[in-house]
């Protein structure tokens, strides 16, 4: 399959921003540059005229939990301990995995709609959530999440193994496999080391939720002596590849860790806002080199899976925080949402830039509008002033999954009455 997209302002986070065109064969780039320049011999299956778009990679979502869309709005304005366990944990002791299939589907459907074109997900029934991955063709970094504590600690560890090793590279290699350690609290030492030799064992990477709240920093205090980053370095979890979400509270030495060890982190700004959990020193972690990402969290404390307005959100909070408008410009933020993304994933040399070589994972925004003209810069317009209804058209791997907002794998209708019906029983239940 050969497409070509012609007449985009091309903004390919790796190098200058430039008029032009982008040329895929085989769900590759093979060629990125001036209008009217791509070769004679590349003769397109499919030719998207992109006049009055911008071209960019697809936004990554770093953290997210996909089924949650089903709790959209089930249960705000509580402390996370509160939140999770009075309200989420009793609610998802009821999901089948027919549930988190149709929930999955429908973040599938609310991510693509809004430029997102890969995410990292952590949660169970983790074959349905590749089914829906797989039927909706975006890509996804997927892993069981693991309760240590729980009674089933080790057969979830087993199930966590076992779907790492069906998925890790399946759908044409969109969909890889993680191992998913919930967080320190949930997750004593003795069990995390078990989660690092599998990891070690199956070659994959690590996604835990780490220093989400002074609640958490104070009880592993307590218990261990010490911050949780000290205690995952002790437990050898940083041997692996590590994407830690949130980093929301962390001293200079839990810092130097993170930077020494090259974890990977996923910003969450509008969850931490939403549940209160304070604001991660972003522009610290970035100034000591730690990779940074952004992600949503779930749809049950943002409530939305929304990366366009997350891009926004994470650029004004951390300049009121620093209290220095210079602080995450736009088109920094523009790379962590994309290239950073893409790093904190391991993913870096497969997609996060418009460059030859790269996986042709694209988004097209229509920016004839009135709140994105004049076109004095489109980075700073689609961190600022976007939303995700500007987003027009979104290719990953070479294929077209929407043109012209309309979706083109799944049946939208469908997704939403399906979702609609399992979210009705679930919190009718409880």
């Amino acid at each position: 399959m050969r497409l070509l997209v012609q007449n985009a302002y091309v903004i390919p986070v790796a190098g200058p921003d430039f008029a032009g065109d982008i040329a895929v064969e085989a769900g590759r780039i093979v060629f990125a540059g001036p209008e009217g320049s791509v070769p004679g011999t590349f003769a397109a299956d499919e030719t998207i005229d992109a006049t009055g778009m911008v071209a960019t990679p697809g936004l990554v979502n770093c953290h997210t939990h996909a089924a949650m869309t089903l709790f959209r709005g089930y249960a705000d304005d509580l402390p996370l301990m509160e939140w999770l366990t009075r309200k989420i944990w009793p609610v998802e002791n009821l999901l089948t995995g027919e549930d988190i299939y149709w929930g999955s589907l429908l973040a599938g459907l609310e991510m693509l709609k809004s430029g997102t074109t890969t995410f990292a997900d952590q949660y169970f029934e983790m074959d349905r959530v590749a089914q829906a991955v797989t039927e909706i063709g975006l890509r996804a970094s997927l892993c069981r999440g693991l309760i240590g504590v729980s009674g089933h600690a080790d057969a979830a560890l087993a199930e966590g193994c076992e779907f790492a090793r069906r998925w890790h590279g399946a759908a044409s290699g969109r969909i890889s496999a993680m191992l998913g350690p919930h967080a320190p609290y949930t997750c004593p030492p003795a069990y995390l080391k078990k989660v690092v030799a599998a990891s070690e064992e199956l070659d994959v990477g690590l996604h835990i939720h780490l220093c989400e709240t002074r609640t958490e920093i104070e009880q592993t205090k307590a218990e261990y002596g010490c911050s949780p980053i000290v205690l995952m370095e002790e437990t050898g979890l940083f041997h692996r590849p590590v994407l830690a979400a949130h980093c929301v509270h962390l001293s200079e030495a839990d810092i130097e860790i993170l930077a020494r060890r090259g974890v990977g982190v996923a910003h969450n700004p509008q969850s931490n806002m939403k549940l209160a959990s304070g604001i991660a020193p972003v522009a610290r972690m970035l100034a000591a080199g730690i990779r940074v990402g952004i992600g949503t969290d779930g749809a049950a404390s943002n409530n939305d899976l929304n990366m366009v307005d997350e891009m926004r959100t994470a650029a004004l909070l951390q300049k009121v925080a620093q209290g220095d408008p210079t602080v995450l410009p736009a088109g920094l933020v523009l790379e962590m949402a994309t290239a950073g993304g893409a790093r904190v994933l391991g993913l870096g040399d497969r997609i996060g830039t418009l460059e030859v070589g790269k996986r042709a994972d694209i988004v097209l925004w229509n920016v004839n509008q009135p709140h994105l003209c004049p076109a004095h810069s489109y980075q700073a317009h689609l961190v600022y002033s976007a939303g995700r209804a500007d987003v027009d058209t979104v290719i990953v791997d070479g294929r077209t999954l929407m043109r012209n907002r309309r979706v083109l794998t799944v049946d939208e209708e469908a997704v939403l009455r399906q979702a609609g019906r399992a979210a009705r029983r679930l919190i009718e239940s409880v």
